[in-house]
């Protein structure tokens, strides 16, 4: 029975989106195809997805998720800056990592402002999970700033913020847009590997550039 009334519930999710919502869907998708692969374009696709977003959620009065989208909207050019500027001074930005204090402050911070946001809603409005809604939105504000400077853990961070907002969305009636974030997790996944290989990559070039330049400098002495 159940499996029969989500399967109703996301096929009658298909029939009712709007070319709109399918062209959001669509762009969103590509930013995350492009982002896997270091591509600045990612950035055009993210701000159209999410001016989209903006007026879909918007309509259906979702406010904190069409506010959510402005901030997204300034990241996708801030991004696009970031990457273009290192770009025209031909030094991208590489893949780094954070150190553990960094990710300890970070998450003790997300966890603080949870608790204050999900209390503030819980009692000034009749919003629905309060504290988990309030984490995946401050989560993503986090993590969208990680990918304009290209912190490898990243794509860690998506994996726990979309997770939960696939719970986020199925108890809403959101069926569709679970199903979106559930194929969201699977690409994180397939975009940690291959930014994990890069950086990688890049750490062992830097060793051996760094090797050649003292075996340089023992031979000139």
């Amino acid at each position: 029975m159940f499996d029969q009334d989500f399967t109703s519930a996301i096929l009658a999710s298909i029939s009712a989106m709007s070319a709109w919502e399918i062209a959001a869907v669509i762009l969103a998708l590509t930013y995350l195809f492009l982002a896997m692969r270091e591509k600045i374009s990612c950035w055009y696709a993210a701000f159209a997805s999410t001016a989209i977003y903006f007026f879909l959620f918007w309509d259906v009065s979702l406010l904190m998720e069409s506010a959510l989208q402005v901030f997204y909207l300034v990241m996708a050019v801030f991004g696009w800056w970031q990457w273009r500027s290192h770009q025209d001074k031909q030094q991208n930005i590489k893949i780094h990592r954070w150190p553990i204090s960094t990710h300890l402050l970070v998450l003790a911070t997300i966890s603080g402002l949870t608790l204050l946001l999900g209390y503030f809603l819980e009692k000034t409005t009749s919003a629905a999970l309060p504290y988990l809604d309030s984490f995946t939105t401050l989560g993503a504000i986090v993590t969208t700033y990680m990918v304009t400077r290209k912190v490898l853990e990243n794509w860690i961070y998506w994996i726990v913020v979309d997770g939960a907002s696939i719970y986020l969305y199925l108890d809403r009636g959101l069926y569709l847009t679970a199903a979106l974030f559930l194929l969201y997790v699977i690409l994180v996944i397939i975009g940690f590997f291959q930014w994990y290989a890069i950086y990688k990559r890049e750490k062992q070039s830097e060793i051996t550039n760094l090797g050649a330049v003292l075996d340089n400098q023992a031979t000139t002495a």
